[in-house]
Formats: structure tokens, C-alpha cells, sequence
């Protein structure tokens, strides 16, 4: 088999006194992300997606949310160690497709730093690195503000090829 697909998602609860982090960028907002590391569930969901293409469990196999050295950790230096994997194993990255579902704050304006942050990460151009922003029309928890949560689907392709 020559390539393989992977899905990710993750949700985290806002709060006040924490930092909004997503796609490795520091959003403006009054509330941030809560999570053992910083949280960012754009960065979480693609993870899982890159290890589930190869069936490696998901990110709390690797980063456990019970061990303290990943802490307040920065979830872009935790993908790049995703990566490693996928690259040990023979893969690369063909291309992320993902989406941040947020009432608040308006993302558009971040997309491209988003994508710039993390197609550097994992050595790919931009344009290899989707992502779109939309709310959940008011439904739910993430439509009542409580969280915000992201999608993501990575193909990989076998890097001998």
C-alpha cells in the first residue's frame, strides 16, 4: 500500500487566564485553551491524524497528559516529533486538510499564519496545509462558547516512491 489516510479531532474547554493558542499562533481573545500542554487543538487533531494514517494510537500514547514533561508543552514542538515518527516509518506528508469550529474569536484573519506555522513544522509548502474556520451555528458546546474544537484528514504517501 502506497498511501494511507488519517483523521484527527480534538476538543478543549475555554477559559479565562490562559492564552489561545491555535496552529501554534497566539490568538487575541479573552479566553484560551485549557490542556495539560497549550492546548492547541488545531495542532492535536492533526497529530492524531498523522499517527492514525499509520494505526500509532493517538497523541496520548506519545504525550501523556499525565506525565509532567509535557507540561504546558508547545504543541508544535510535540508535532515535529509526530513527524519523526511518520518519516522513521517511511511516509511523508502529501497533504492536511483540517477545520477549527469556534464561535469566537473570528479566525479568518489567522489563517495564513496558521498555515505558514505549521507547513514549516512539518517541511511543506502552504499550499500542502488546509485549514478553514467555521462556528457551530450556536449548537452545542463549542456553539455556546464553552470550547473549540478541530478536524483534521492528512494523506501520506510512502517516501520511496
Amino acid at each position: 500500500m502506497n498511501i494511507r489516510i488519517g483523521n484527527g479531532y480534538d476538543i478543549h474547554r475555554l477559559v479565562v487566564g490562559r492564552p489561545l493558542i491555535l496552529g501554534g499562533i497566539e490568538i487575541p481573545h479573552e479566553m484560551g485553551l485549557l490542556g495539560h500542554s497549550d492546548a492547541d487543538v488545531l495542532t492535536h487533531a492533526i497529530m492524531d491524524a498523522m499517527l492514525g494514517a499509520l494505526s500509532l494510537g493517538d497523541i496520548g500514547h506519545y504525550f501523556p497528559p499525565t506525565d509532567p514533561q509535557w507540561a504546558g508543552a508547545d504543541s508544535l514542538v510535540l508535532l515535529s516529533k509526530v513527524l519523526t515518527l511518520v518519516r522513521e516509518r517511511g511516509w511523508q506528508i502529501s497533504n492536511i486538510d483540517s477545520v477549527v469550529v469556534a464561535e469566537r474569536p473570528k479566525l479568518k484573519p489567522h489563517i495564513q499564519a496558521m498555515r505558514a506555522r505549521i507547513a514549516s513544522v512539518l517541511e511543506l509548502e502552504p499550499l500542502q496545509m488546509g485549514i478553514k474556520v467555521t462556528t457551530n451555528e450556536k449548537l452545542g458546546p463549542v456553539g455556546r462558547e464553552e470550547g473549540i474544537a478541530a478536524h483534521a484528514v492528512v494523506l501520506l504517501t510512502a517516501s520511496n516512491l
